[in-house]
């Protein structure tokens, strides 16, 4: 596979910035079940304990914890699906990036901020304030320009690396449900 070059990753930028800003929909949910595994799903079941019920998040663990447990703040990966689509070259490979959730609305931090509310099927996620950057296996995956652009300022500015998340209510998703940002006067969970 080759990767994009930074200069077409930059022209795809336009349409990554005309992704709905308060609702939009769930494109492709997937579970990693172990290291380098991927199961798309149709339907998944997010929980308060484990985030995408059946993915390693919790037995995999974290390098930003003391003890290198998993951490809370880093539940989930949700990437806006335009973003995916310019990195991978297609839905097909858009599992390697390493999410779960794959959404068309704007992850922006200016359209979604740490503590922002999401209500996508019956669940409901919450921004944390985790940052989610390019590492080694999306570099291998993607290409070095990849990286480039997801962390280069309009790429944090946009999130194109994607964001992460925490379940506040459990529930299931399905592909084709709609993601709708809650705001102060919505239902809380």
């Amino acid at each position: 596979m080759t990767h994009q070059p930074l200069v077409v990753l930059e022209a795809g930028l336009e349409e990554v910035g005309e992704s709905p800003t308060d609702s939009g929909a769930v494109k492709l949910i997937v579970r990693r079940p172990a290291i380098g595994e991927r199961e798309t799903l149709e339907v998944g079941e997010l929980s308060l304990a484990e985030g995408l019920v059946g993915d390693n998040w919790q037995h995999r663990g974290s390098s930003r914890t003391s003890d290198g447990s998993a951490h809370p703040e880093m539940q989930l990966n949700v990437m806006n699906s335009r973003a995916a689509d310019l990195v991978a070259v297609g839905v097909d490979r858009w599992p390697l990036t390493g999410d779960q959730l794959f959404v068309d609305l704007d992850l922006s931090v200016d359209n979604l901020p740490p503590g922002t509310q999401l209500r996508l099927g019956s669940a409901v996620i919450e921004v944390t304030p985790e940052p989610h950057t390019g590492c080694d296996k999306f570099v291998a995956r993607f290409g070095l320009d990849a990286v480039k652009f997801v962390n280069s300022e309009s790429g944090r500015e946009f999130r194109l690396r994607g964001l992460n998340a925490k379940v506040v209510r459990p529930g299931t998703v399905g592909v084709g449900d709609v993601i709708r940002k809650l705001d102060a006067s919505s239902e809380a969970p």
